[in-house]
């Protein structure tokens, strides 16, 4: 895999930064890695995909897709490319211009998510608690969705 990086919008680096857990955050992240495949799985999931406009030179700066690869995490970079394109070609890491557009797709979907996560977290103390309290509400709504009484299998 090429030097390509991903990068981050720099109105969303303090929040990349305080989710990853350090002496100074209660983040719920090991790695900015992690943020940033959450961040696009969100973005997928509300079909929110935003341009990152100015981004962060460093801190965090941009993420080597080595880190991805090391971590387990390139396949989500790749499916999300043939996903949005719906050409196989863009899995192709011969052709550098297929390795760009696989990076912005997802690096739009996780600033998409961030921007999820930022209005989420906004005053929270714990990090983790409410991102937690977030999915289970997720998995609630999904659930009583699926068991809702359907009338219309008794009109045919």
């Amino acid at each position: 895999m090429a030097a390509n990086r991903i990068k981050v919008a720099k109105d969303k680096a303090e929040l990349v930064k305080s989710l990853v857990a350090s002496k100074d955050t209660t983040g719920p992240f090991q790695t900015y890695v992690e943020v940033m495949v959450f961040a696009a799985a969100l973005g997928v999931k509300y079909k929110k995909r935003r341009p990152l406009g100015e981004t962060t030179k460093r801190e965090p700066s941009p993420i080597p897709q080595e880190n991805f690869v090391s971590l387990g995490h390139e396949l989500i970079i790749k499916l999300l490319g043939i996903n949005e394109t719906q050409d196989i070609e863009i899995i192709s890491s011969q052709q550098e211009e297929y390795e760009d557009k696989r990076t912005q797709i997802f690096e739009e979907y996780a600033n998409g998510g961030l921007e999820i996560l930022q209005t989420e977290l906004r005053g929270a103390v714990d990090y983790l608690e409410r991102i937690l309290l977030f999915l289970i509400a997720e998995k609630d709504n999904k659930e009583s969705i699926d068991e809702e009484f359907d009338l219309s299998r008794f009109l045919s």
